[in-house]
């Protein structure tokens, strides 16, 4: 039962890695094109250029670790080849996880209606605020490999110290240990999204509160932005939720074949995967790109059909 149950959750990750590349590599193309032709690149673009190229590499750094594990799983042993990969990942998956952040950011203070001197003080000033965000992000994220690479350090210690060393208990203990450091450091990016949810959804309502003693009608565009942000940042929230608690579980130290070491692998690519697809129903640019491919490939296939 647990082989059928294993093979279904493979099935299912290979999906997401499928559809994940083809959705974010979609928005990384759409974008880069807009750019040649227009000469010029929005924020708002270089922030979802940015995102989709990094959640590619996180998507595919997960697919050489099952690889290498599983065909391979000598190397994985000494921790040497595993430095790499995870290294690689926590980069990448560090560098999207704020990338996202920033963009929640930056529909707060391009959509958020507040009349306080600071807030506009920093909405005229967005591009430096996300570009401090990703400075100290940058700052974090060296100090997240350092550590990273010191608890490797220790497990090559261990493991060359102690020949009789039960590797399978020490790659789940080492493992554990990387997905806790990992956690601790996303829990920074969490909490500036929710924050910057909590006061968009605090500005809808003053907005809408606002409207319902004004002409019907003035209200429209901007309460129609508000819940367009709204569904994309609290759709990301959800996701990251699911996706936080998911590395969570992973400081448990459950055996490497668990079934629930296979569900949480599931659940970690269902975030860079799933996201894409919001981002691209939520862009109008995206959106009608998008659209357009589907119509060209139903155009081919009913000529292909004739």
């Amino acid at each position: 039962m647990n082989g059928v149950v294993q093979n279904i959750f493979g099935v299912i990750l290979n999906v997401e890695l499928v559809t994940g590349s083809l959705g974010n590599g979609f928005i990384a193309l759409v974008n880069c094109v807009d750019w040649v032709k227009r000469r010029k690149i929005s924020l708002a673009d270089q922030i979802l250029t940015g995102l989709a190229l990094s959640r590619i590499v996180v998507l595919w750094s997960n697919m050489v670790y099952l690889l290498v594990s599983s065909l391979y799983p000598g190397l994985m042993i000494t921790g040497n080849m595993l430095r790499i990969i995870f290294s690689i990942w926590t980069a990448a998956n560090y560098i999207s996880v704020w990338l996202a952040t920033s963009l929640s950011i930056f529909y707060f203070f391009k959509i958020a209606n507040f009349s306080y001197s600071f807030f506009l003080y920093l909405r005229w000033r967005v591009r430096i605020v996300i570009s401090a965000t990703l400075l100290v992000s940058l700052v974090l994220l060296f100090l997240n490999i350092i550590l990273i690479s010191t608890q490797f350090d220790v497990w090559n210690s261990g493991y060359k110290g102690n020949l009789s060393y039960s590797s399978s208990l020490s790659n789940v203990e080492h493992l554990c240990n990387l997905f806790f450091i990992n956690t601790m450091f996303m829990l920074m990016p969490f909490i500036v999204s929710l924050t910057t949810i909590l006061l968009l959804i605090f500005s809808l309502w003053k907005h809408l509160k606002r409207m319902q003693h004004s002409v019907k009608g003035s209200r429209d565009a901007s309460a129609t932005a508000h819940v367009k942000a709204l569904q994309t940042v609290t759709t990301f929230l959800l996701l990251y939720v699911i996706y936080f608690l998911s590395h969570f579980v992973q400081v448990w130290k459950f055996p490497e074949k668990h079934l629930i070491v296979s569900l949480i692998w599931v659940i970690g690519a269902a975030f860079p995967s799933g996201h894409s697809f919001v981002l691209i129903l939520g862009n109008s640019k995206l959106r009608q790109a998008s659209q357009s491919v589907l119509w060209w490939l139903r155009k081919n296939q009913q000529s292909n059909d004739r």
